[in-house]
């Protein structure tokens, strides 16, 4: 089931208006607006979710850069995330100082 990236949401967006703006493209199966844990506020991103291929990939054409509640968004296919929450590569490990003296 394709996921789908929805970037440079508004702060006021809700799982409504991005279910709206996709299901003119498809059936969508699922919708969150990600918010931050402490306070509960957007933050200006979310995901969709299509059952169908070839729908996500219309959606995603016809959708980036159109405007949603004010704010042109960024919609892309979103990169699957890894079993252990993959955020990319590690940082490089610098040996402690007092290793060295």
């Amino acid at each position: 089931m394709p996921s789908i990236f929805v970037g440079n949401l508004s702060y006021d967006a809700t799982d409504h208006d991005l279910r709206s703006a996709f299901e003119q493209h498809g059936h969508v199966s699922s919708v969150q607006v990600m918010t931050d844990r402490g306070s509960g506020k957007p933050r200006g991103f979310g995901f969709v979710r299509m059952p169908n291929s070839d729908d996500a990939e219309e959606a995603i054409m016809r959708t980036n850069g159109r405007m949603i509640c004010g704010r042109a968004v960024s919609v892309s296919e979103a990169n699957e995330r890894g079993s252990e929450g993959d955020r990319g590569p590690e940082p490089p490990k610098y040996p402690n100082i007092l290793e060295l003296i």
